[in-house]
């Protein structure tokens, strides 16, 4: 039951995050906000929201940032997980556009089991293998047609993605620990703020001319909803790794493409072509085997005010 209810939260939280790529693209299409701009918004806001929430529960958000150890990994996390994942995803949909985006990130898998095979000394076990390599098979065919020569990204698309992967495994490895002692609202409500304010900062974001931008209740309504969705799915993300492995959760997250590819097809008239069509097939068949294939990880011990 534990397993189960690991693949349903990270299930639906790639759904969420999946449904945010298009509502993202829609925002950098139809206005001139810029990605740092965005992202601090989208961070600072949730942040304070989910710290909010906390402290009204009366759960201690103090402790994890007055204990070094704890506070430098929360801010490691912090720079090169969330704010990392956040940015990189949204260059990569500036670059080229939603499903686009969402199916790079499926260069995780590929880190994630390499390196948790360097580190274990060991290849990864059979049904993990059949799993990245059946799931890499139909994002291939998903992004070039099924043919090389038909690759439509940009080399900056390409990059942006690259960099997502990387993002995406540290996001899903690194806070392994965290997850463990502190409560996973606390670790995401801090890590989001640190990222937003160290990004606002960086990027002067007081003196931005995209204030008035945010004002019209357009654009505030999907901020909102954008803000909502997300911070949603990077809770049903870490959650999930209670109960399944990283390289299980990086992979069953395939689901975010095929979100982004539906959306984006009755949002923006996207249309799929059969070969693209035959790639979303295999990538949910190999989800599937590797959601029963795997076997139940062992628990953690309980994380301080868990949920």
């Amino acid at each position: 039951m534990l397993r189960l209810k690991g693949i349903i939260m990270i299930i639906s939280g790639s759904m969420l995050w999946g449904a945010t790529g298009p509502l993202i693209q829609k925002l950098l299409e139809t206005t001139d906000l810029s990605v740092p701009f965005l992202l601090t918004l989208r961070l600072i806001i949730a942040g304070v929201f989910l710290l909010a929430y906390l402290l009204s529960r009366k759960i201690d958000i103090f402790s994890i940032l007055k204990i070094a150890s704890w506070r430098n990994q929360l801010i490691l996390f912090s720079l090169f997980g969330m704010l990392g994942i956040q940015y990189t995803f949204v260059a990569a949909i500036e670059e080229s556009n939603a499903v686009v985006a969402t199916l790079l990130q499926f260069s995780a898998p590929i880190f994630v089991a390499v390196y948790v095979s360097f580190t274990h000394k060991k290849f990864p076990p059979r049904y993990q293998i059949i799993g990245i390599v059946g799931t890499l098979a139909g994002l291939f065919l998903l992004l070039t047609n099924g043919s090389f020569d038909t690759l439509l990204v940009s080399r900056a698309a390409l990059l942006w993605g690259a960099a997502l992967g990387l993002a995406f495994s540290f996001y899903t490895l690194y806070p392994a620990r965290l997850m463990k002692e502190w409560n996973i609202l606390i670790v995401v409500g801090w890590a989001m703020l640190i990222g937003g304010i160290v990004l606002g900062v960086v990027n002067a974001v007081w003196n931005s001319a995209e204030w008035p931008i945010v004002a019209k209740p357009e654009v505030s309504l999907m901020l909102g909803i954008i803000i909502l969705f997300g911070t949603i799915a990077f809770v049903l993300f870490l959650s999930s790794m209670k109960y399944i492995t990283a390289v299980e959760t990086s992979i069953l997250s395939s689901v975010e493409p095929l979100t982004a590819m539906v959306i984006s097809v009755i949002w923006f008239g996207t249309m799929l072509y059969n070969i693209q069509l035959l790639g979303v097939m295999i990538m949910l068949i190999f989800v599937t085997w590797l959601s029963v294939g795997g076997k139940k990880p062992a628990l953690g011990r309980k994380s301080r005010n868990a949920l």
